[in-house]
């Protein structure tokens, strides 16, 4: 029986979870700080570090309690090495090595991605290789190619913003709020997704993506008309169609291309069930087997982080004098 702690602080959540062996979620707290970013329209880094500092150690012994054990029954910690916001990642590094040299048991620094993407083995705890992982969130939209466990192959990932970051900026243009993927979700539901026809970049370029021509021609969709408050539905519906169709093109594209049939989706993002729901049944179309995560374990949270160390421990062979915080560090292994 092996418990791990895992601590996850790369952006604007502070979480702490605890997992048995390698699938039991005994405990994955989150302390969430988007009514405090939201006066800023985004995340501001100095106040985010600030504030897993006044909350982590809290939630530890939160979720020590939850989990019914003490800290000394805990055998390795694992934390977020990277990629994220420095000044965040530092604090749950700082933790992390501390309660490692204390307890005298190993930590283990996990790459955010790879996160993400093992978020899956909660549900599945085998996966036919190749695979490709798919990650989009508001920082990132990556295809990723699978060979073998342990093994993360870039094919490709945005130019510009990511998914979830356009949600962000055209919410913000239409003054609906932070964060806007759920927002945009809502009210599109409401709304014609055809109603205003509106690019989709790169296509022929197989692997990568582009929102930001899709945010400028959103805007200027926006200006033309006289009053885009009458036509808030059919926007954000038009908006969230076309990331949508841009996702899928490129996901499925992606696949044939590898000669994959199965994929991963992962992310921030993939709680956004509009897309989901339509990605799937594109999966199925095609023949292609598509791998998802529950909303609980798309957006950052720490549980993801353990599921990561415990399938993944072997390939982040770090001392503990090497393990710091790495704010542009590679998914690539």
């Amino acid at each position: 029986m092996t418990y791990t702690l895992a601590i996850e602080t790369s952006c604007d959540e502070t979480s702490i979870a605890i997992i048995k062996d390698k699938t039991f979620i005994k405990s994955n707290l989150i302390s969430s700080q988007i009514k405090t970013h939201q006066q800023y329209g985004g995340v501001v880094p100095e106040v985010a570090s600030r504030l897993h500092c006044e909350v982590i150690h809290t939630l530890i012994d939160q979720s020590l309690t939850e989990a019914t054990i003490s800290l000394r029954d805990i055998n390795q910690i694992a934390v977020t090495m990277g990629p994220g916001l420095e000044g965040c990642l530092l604090v749950g590094v700082s933790v992390a090595k501390t309660l490692a040299t204390f307890l005298n048991i190993p930590l283990i620094p996990v790459n955010h991605i790879h996160g993400h993407i093992y978020a899956f083995s909660q549900y599945q705890q085998t996966l036919a290789y190749p695979t490709i992982a798919l990650v989009i969130s508001g920082r990132h939209t990556d295809l990723i190619l699978m060979k073998e466990e342990g093994h993360f192959e870039k094919l490709g990932k945005t130019r510009d913003d990511a998914a979830g970051e356009a949600f962000d900026k055209i919410a913000r243009y239409l003054n609906l709020g932070y964060p806007g993927g759920p927002i945009i979700e809502k009210l599109a539901a409401q709304g014609n997704p055809t109603r205003f026809k509106l690019p989709i970049a790169m296509k022929q370029t197989p692997y990568e993506f582009s929102f930001s021509g899709l945010k400028t021609a959103t805007i200027e969709c926006i200006d033309k008309l006289d009053s885009p408050d009458a036509h808030i539905y059919d926007i954000c519906a038009s908006f969230q169609h076309t990331v949508i169709q841009t996702i899928i093109f490129k996901s499925i594209q992606a696949c044939k291309l590898q000669h994959v049939d199965n994929i991963i989706v992962a992310g921030g993002v993939a709680s956004n069930r509009t897309l989901m729901k339509e990605f799937n049944q594109e999966c199925k179309n095609q023949s292609i087997t598509s791998i998802t995560i529950e909303p609980k374990l798309c957006t950052d949270n720490a549980a993801m982080i353990a599921l990561a160390a415990t399938h993944l421990g072997n390939i982040y062979n770090l001392s503990g004098a090497e393990i710091s915080a790495k704010p542009n560090l590679s998914y690539a292994v």
